[in-house]
C-alpha cells in the first residue's frame, strides 16, 4: 500500500491516509484485519464493566475508522476511545490476528491535535505528563503532595485522586551502579532500563534485578543517558513527546549487549512499539534495532538458564498477577512462572481471570477512575479468593494499583515484583 496514493480502501470503504502520516499503513493494517466476529467482547475489561458495543474493540474500531473517513464527529467517538485501556487483552483472543496497538496508538496522537480540552484539563495533562516521566520531578512533586495531603477535601476530584494514589511512604533514591559485573564466568552482557515511576516508587526492584542478573553470570550495564521509555506519553496522545524521549534511548543503549532489559511491563511494551512509533522517519532502523534486543527480565532469565534459586524459610502462598503489557503485549506469561516455580517453599497460584487487567494501565486510573477503580476491586477479590499471602507480578503500575485494592478490601497482602521474590531466593 502506497503512501502516495490518496485514499486506503478497506474492504467497501475508504478513509482518506493523507492526514494520518507514514502510520497509516499500520491503521490500515489494524481496520481491514477486523471481521467484526466479536471474540474480542469477551475478552475486554471495559466491555465487561460497562456493558457497551462501542466500549469494545470491535466497537471502537468501527468509531476509530468513521471519524477517519469523516462519517462520524471526533467529539463523539472519543468518550469510548478515552475508556480504552490499551490493555491489548483483545489481541490474544482475536481469530484474525488484529494488531490493535497499531491503531489505538497511532489514532490517539492524531485525535489528541484535534481534539478540544478545558483549562482544568489542559493543565491536569500537562502536570502528569512534565512529572511521572522524570524520575527527580515525580519524586520532589510526590513528597509535595504528600505534605499537602490535608488540603485534598477543598480539591476537584480528579486532584483528590492523584494525591489518594501516592503510597504512604516515598523510598529515598537509590542511583543505580553504571556497571555491574557478573559473578563468575560471564554468561551475558545486558543493558538495563531503569524505567521513571518505577525509580521513585520501587527502586529496589532494579536493584534485585542486578543482583539477579549478575548472580546468573551476566554483566549489568545501566546507561546514563537514557529516559522514561516513552510509552506514558505516547498511549496518551503525547506522540511528540514520546518520541523525544525514545530518541534519548536510541542515542544511550549500547549495540554491543545481548539485550536491553526491562523489569516493567509497560516499559517493555511501550518499546517494542518504537518501530511504529517512528515508523517512515530515519529512526526506523535504529528503533528496530533496539526493539529486537528489548526483553522483559524474566523472559531473559529464563532463556539464558541456570536459575538456582534457595528454597524461602518458610512456606509461602504467592498469587502471580499477569501483567496486561507483559502477557498481552510481550506474550510473556509461562517464564516468571517457571522461574518462581523454581523457589522452594514457594507455592505458586494462578489468579481466576486473571487475563483480565487490573485498572492500573500507565494513567488510566487518572484518568477514569470509576472504571479503574472497579477493576481493581475485581481483581483483589480474584487474589483474595485463591487464599494466597503474597503477591507477584511484573508491572509497577499493576503493584500498586493491586495493593491499594487489597487494602481497601481490609486485607492486605506483600505485592512484590516477581524479580524481588528471585532476588530473596537466589540469596538463600
Amino acid at each position: 500500500m502506497s503512501l502516495l496514493l490518496l485514499e486506503c480502501e478497506f474492504v467497501q470503504h475508504k478513509i482518506p491516509i493523507a492526514q494520518l502520516g507514514p502510520q497509516a499503513e499500520a491503521m490500515a493494517g489494524a481496520v481491514s484485519s477486523c471481521v467484526h466476529c466479536g471474540f474480542c467482547l469477551p475478552a475486554c475489561p471495559t466491555y465487561q464493566v460497562l456493558g457497551e458495543e462501542m466500549d469494545s474493540p470491535r466497537g471502537r474500531i468501527f468509531l476509530m475508522k468513521d471519524v477517519l473517513e469523516g462519517n462520524l464527529a471526533l467529539e463523539e467517538a472519543l468518550p469510548y476511545i478515552d475508556r480504552c485501556l490499551g490493555c491489548l487483552g483483545c489481541e490474544p483472543a482475536c481469530p484474525s490476528g488484529v494488531p490493535y496497538r497499531n491503531l489505538l496508538t497511532p489514532f490517539r496522537a492524531h485525535a489528541e491535535q484535534r481534539r478540544k480540552r478545558s483549562l482544568f484539563d489542559r493543565l491536569l495533562r500537562q502536570v502528569v505528563l512534565q512529572t511521572l516521566p522524570y524520575p527527580g520531578r515525580f519524586r520532589a512533586s510526590a513528597r509535595l503532595g504528600k505534605l499537602a495531603a490535608f488540603t485534598a477535601p477543598l480539591l476537584p476530584t480528579r486532584l483528590r485522586n492523584m494525591l489518594a494514589m501516592l503510597p504512604a511512604h516515598i523510598p529515598p533514591a537509590r542511583p543505580l551502579p553504571t556497571f555491574t559485573p557478573a559473578v563468575g564466568p560471564r554468561r551475558a552482557r545486558v543493558a538495563l532500563l531503569a524505567g521513571c515511576a518505577q525509580q521513585v516508587l520501587a527502586p529496589q526492584i532494579n536493584h534485585a534485578a542486578i543482583r539477579v542478573l549478575s548472580h546468573s553470570g551476566v554483566d549489568v550495564l545501566t546507561p546514563r543517558g537514557q529516559s522514561c521509555c516513552g510509552a506514558l506519553s505516547a498511549h496518551t496522545g503525547a506522540a511528540q513527546q514520546a518520541k523525544r524521549l525514545a530518541r534519548r534511548n536510541l542515542a544511550a543503549f549500547p549495540l554491543e549487549v545481548d539485550c536491553v532489559v526491562t523489569t516493567a511491563a509497560g516499559c517493555g511494551s511501550g518499546m517494542h512499539e518504537y518501530p511504529l512509533w517512528f515508523r517512515g522517519e530515519p529512526d526506523e532502523a535504529a528503533a528496530r534495532r533496539l526493539a529486537e534486543q528489548t526483553k522483559d527480565v524474566c523472559a531473559f532469565l529464563d532463556e539464558l538458564g541456570g536459575y538456582r534459586p534457595a528454597a524461602l524459610a518458610a512456606p509461602v502462598r504467592v498469587a502471580y498477577h499477569d501483567a496486561c503489557h507483559l502477557s498481552h503485549g510481550q506474550g510473556v506469561a509461562a517464564q516468571p512462572r517457571r522461574l518462581l516455580g523454581l523457589i522452594g517453599n514457594l507455592e505458586l497460584l494462578d489468579v481466576p481471570g486473571g487475563e483480565f487487567c487490573c485498572g492500573s494501565a500507565g494513567t488510566y486510573n487518572l484518568e477514569q477512575p470509576q472504571t479503574a477503580h472497579e477493576l481493581g476491586r475485581r481483581k483483589a477479590e480474584a487474589i483474595l479468593s485463591t487464599g494466597a499471602q503474597a503477591v507477584a507480578t511484573g508491572n509497577i503500575g499493576c503493584m500498586v494499583q493491586v495493593e491499594q485494592h487489597l487494602a481497601a478490601l481490609g486485607r492486605p497482602l506483600p505485592v512484590r515484583h516477581t524479580i524481588e521474590w528471585l532476588a530473596d531466593a537466589a540469596a538463600g
